[in-house]
Order: C-alpha cells, then sequence, then structure tokens
C-alpha cells in the first residue's frame, strides 16, 4: 500500500545546452507509480512518498521505525536495488529509507544540479525533510560517491557512513588519471562523454544495454532476471538515461575546470565519521586496490570489508551476507575494535 505523493515543485525552466551535451530536460512529473513505486520481498509494507530537498522533489521508499538509515542507489539503478536491506534493516530496528537521486527513478528530472556537491545536499536536505537530526549513510556506486561527499560537506547530518563499490572521491579521481588498469576498467565513464549516443544507447532495445551492464559487473551470483528487468524499464522513463549519466560528465569535464580543482581540494577534509568500505573482489569496474586506499582519508573508525566471489553489486549478489555485515557494523558501539 502507498501514500499519496505529495504535490511536486515547481518545474524549473530548461536552458539551452552547451554544443557538448544534450539538451537537458526540465524538471518533470513523476512516472507512472507501477514502474518505480513497487513492493519488496517479504511481508514488510513499504511506505511511497515524496518530499521537497534542495529545490526538488524526491522520491523515497521508507520501512520500519528507529535511528535513520539513508540508502543511495547508483547506476544504472534506483532504489529498489535496496529491497532486500530494506528488510533487514527494518527488521533490526531501523527507519531504512531508500532515496531515487536527483534524475532518477520517481524523483525530478531537473535541468541542472548534477555536480557532486548539489547532488550530496539533495541527501543532507532529505535527511532534514525526514525530520531526523543525522542518518546512517548507506551508498553504492555514485550512491557511494556522494556518501563520501555529504559526510565531508555536512559531517554533522551524518552519524555512520557504509560505502560500497566506490573508493573515496580523492582516491577515485587519482586511480581513473594515473592507473591504466583502472583507467580501462571504468572506460564506460570516459564513454559518457559524448553527446547524445550515450543516452540513445541506454534506452534502445527496452533498455537491453542496462540488463548487459549489470550482468558484465556482477560475479558469479548474478541478481534476478525480474530485478534486471525492473531496471531495464526504470531506465526508459522519459529523461532518465541523460540525467544519471550526468554526474559521470561532470565527473571527467571537471578535471581541470576551477569547480573541479575546488572540490577536489575541499574534498581533502578528512572524514570523521566512523566508516565501513565494503567491496567485492570480482568487481570489474572498480578494482579493489583503487577502492582500498581510501581509509587514508578517514580520521575516525575505518572497517574495510572485501567480499570473496562477488562482483559490482555485492548487496544484490549476496544480500545475506552485505545485510549482515551491515547491520552488526550499525549497532557495533565500538567499531573501532
Amino acid at each position: 500500500m502507498t501514500e499519496p505523493a505529495t504535490p511536486a515543485t515547481p518545474a524549473t525552466p530548461a536552458t539551452p545546452a552547451t554544443p557538448a551535451t544534450p539538451a537537458t530536460p526540465a524538471a518533470s512529473s513523476a512516472p507512472p507509480p507501477s514502474v518505480v513505486r513497487i513492493g519488496i520481498p517479504g511481508d514488510r509494507e513499504v511506505i511511497h512518498r515524496d518530499v521537497a530537498a534542495n529545490g526538488a522533489r524526491f522520491h523515497i521508499a521508507e520501512v520500519g521505525d528507529g535511528p535513520l538509515v539513508l540508502l543511495l542507489h547508483g547506476f544504472p539503478q534506483f532504489w529498489w536495488t535496496w529491497r532486500h536491506q530494506l528488510t533487514a534493516l527494518a527488521d533490526a530496528g531501523f527507519r531504512a529509507v531508500a532515496m531515487d537521486l536527483r534524475g532518477v527513478g520517481g524523483s525530478d528530472r531537473t535541468p541542472r544540479g548534477y555536480d557532486p556537491a548539489n547532488l550530496a545536499l539533495d541527501i543532507t536536505g532529505v535527511v532534514r525533510s525526514l525530520g531526523e537530526p543525522d542518518a546512517a549513510l548507506v551508498g553504492h556506486d555514485l550512491g557511494g560517491y556522494l556518501a563520501w561527499t555529504a559526510a565531508v560537506m555536512r559531517p554533522k547530518l551524518v552519524r555512520r557512513l557504509a560505502v560500497s563499490s566506490m573508493p573515496h572521491p580523492r582516491r577515485w579521481r587519482s586511480a581513473m588519471l594515473s592507473d591504466v588498469k583502472q583507467t580501462a576498467a571504468g572506460s564506460y565513464v570516459w564513454g559518457f562523454q559524448r553527446p547524445w549516443l550515450p543516452e540513445r544507447q541506454l534506452v534502445a532495445d527496452d533498455g537491453a544495454l542496462v540488463g548487459r551492464l549489470i550482468r558484465d559487473w556482477s560475479g558469479p551470483q548474478l541478481p534476478e532476471d525480474d530485478a534486471v528487468e525492473t531496471y531495464r524499464r526504470a531506465m526508459c522513463i522519459p529523461s532518465t538515461a541523460h540525467c544519471s549519466i550526468e554526474p559521470y560528465r561532470w565527473m571527467v569535464r571537471s578535471l581541470a575546470r576551477p569547480d573541479g580543482i575546488q572540490f577536489n581540494r575541499r574534498m581533502k577534509r578528512p572524514v570523521r565519521v566512523p566508516t565501513l568500505h565494503l567491496h567485492g573482489s570480482l568487481d570489474p569496474v572498480m578494482r579493489t586496490r583503487s577502492a582500498a586506499g581510501s581509509g587514508e582519508y578517514v580520521e575516525a573508525p575505518y572497517r574495510w570489508r572485501l567480499f570473496d566471489g562477488l562482483g559490482h553489486f555485492p548487496h544484490e549478489e549476496d544480500p545475506v551476507a552485505f545485510s549482515t555485515e551491515l547491520v552488526n557494523w550499525l549497532k557495533d558501539a565500538e567499531p573501532d575494535r
């Protein structure tokens, strides 16, 4: 059962696109409820609603009561990637909330605002809109990149940090520029810099590329076929493909720009909240060597956990092991042990 969605915030007028990028969409209304406002496995009832934050409207899926745990999805997925963890966290006594990032799922598709600093403010704004003083942030892939950023920019709103399949932003930048093997592994990011074509490829043949990416990036324990089909449908919602890859365009195109240099300097500030770093040993997109050096940016208890035999989506490939590790860490009063 779902609650009625709150009215969407007023749409922001679209601005002319630069020659290097496709035309950016104006803020749009939510897609049909059947696409993203769906249930989760088990007998837990998920509550769908919209919250306003940072000048936009964000769709959230909520289960349970207790301390807030905010879950942030990566590419090419949406909130539903956390379906198993929502149940596990609620059963463990947490208020588990999975949000759709700007431009994805049931959230607004705005014409701009896809740089990591602004996306991180979306996340901390949602925490405030939920009426909580802080949250434990759990992020995967792009969601992990933004979780690192939010912990640096708004440390008072982040109680704990858990990141999967993504190094610290400074570590990511260094690895992509200096490690030939990581540069090759992240070739899709470089491919996203082309205008128009990446968007068309993502939605062609009902999102077939999304399915191929998920299967290619996973380890032997592939996500269920039904799950892959769900992600394909969500990517085909108008403007989603473009908005999904805009953060990656910013990451590359800003490397030598003042805004990118300033962001990289800003991320020198250490993370000062307990941090759990999770990674699959067979991740073909983000090499273990690239992710493992992130602890140098954390001045707090830091725990590294490598899942043997899992790929880029450990929370879906082995949800029981991932959820157990996450819940035990969140409940550990002394995470520095």
